[in-house]
């Protein structure tokens, strides 16, 4: 028997689309072709697709959870449909279009699974297997790089092959993206920073002020990503006040604006203060 869509991707019949998402995504890099030469791999990351390609999609979802794979048997009752062959790089791939709407409203097809690769191709970027673009295997080598190389960009030489190449990184490259050039593929690993924190194109930091600086206000000094920038608090300032850069957040890889770059202000409170301290705040009201 089919083994059942959830199992195949990991998660549960209540999984939210992100928890789908990022299971597909842990599955398909660890059984691509590509990357996996096990004899199993090229089958696994078929299924692995046909259960993404369903359960990502919310009319095939209402239709599995409730007939089970029957929704999209060309065999099943009034499920009927047409089995395609496909020739793609060097892999073959058969399947099914359904040729019916059993449930009525909208036409949509509820038939099996397209092309695994295309799947992956548009979920990862890239292009695997795809008759006409690219017909061999290509080697895929994984790069680390820090928060401010990956989101400024940066020129890198490493060894392919036995020779040495210098590689430009574009600015804006994410933790887990694909780069692909013309003889390889590169996967790209962000390490995290201690200090920014990427959301999108958007940065953030955290800044800590003392309790004059947030009552009076100041001056501080900010890190950026690219030069330190001074910034005026205003006085009164609350714990949690977010001020926010325009457009000093990190440039879109695909050339879609900039982000913007976030300070989280909070207020750090002491816990130990002098007797005249305690006395003080006393007198202040605070």
């Amino acid at each position: 028997m089919k083994k059942d869509f959830y199992e195949t991707l990991g998660v549960s019949k209540n999984a939210s689309k992100d928890e789908i998402k990022s299971a597909y995504r842990k599955a398909a890099l660890k059984f691509h072709p590509d990357r996996n030469k096990s004899p199993d791999a090229e089958e696994k990351f078929k299924e692995i697709n046909e259960a993404y390609e369903v359960l990502s999609n919310d009319q095939k979802k209402t239709a599995y959870d409730q007939y089970g794979h029957a929704a999209f048997d060309p065999n099943s009752g009034p499920f009927g449909g047409r089995t395609y062959t496909q020739q793609n790089g060097p892999f073959n791939f058969t399947y099914t279009q359904s040729g019916g709407n059993p449930f009525g409203g909208a036409d949509f097809d509820f038939g099996g699974f397209s092309n695994p690769f295309d799947i992956f191709e548009q979920f990862f970027g890239g292009s695997f297997g795809q008759q006409g673009r690219q017909q061999k295997r290509l080697e895929t080598y994984k790069i680390s790089l820090s928060f401010l190389e990956a989101a400024k960009g940066v020129e890198k030489e490493f060894t392919i092959d036995g020779k040495r190449k210098k590689i430009k990184i574009p600015a804006g490259v994410d933790d887990g993206q694909k780069i692909r050039f013309q003889d390889f593929i590169l996967y790209i690993d962000v390490l995290p920073d201690k200090i920014f924190k990427r959301e999108g194109n958007d940065v953030f930091i955290t800044i800590n002020l003392t309790i004059a600086q947030a009552v009076l206000g100041a001056i501080i000094e900010v890190p950026t990503l690219s030069e330190p920038l001074k910034v005026k608090v205003k006085s009164g300032t609350q714990p949690n006040t977010l001020v926010r850069l325009r457009g000093k957040g990190i440039k879109d890889v695909n050339g879609y604006g900039v982000g913007d770059f976030y300070i989280r202000l909070m207020v750090e409170i002491p816990t130990r203060l002098s007797f005249r301290q305690k006395e003080l705040i006393k007198e202040l009201g605070l």
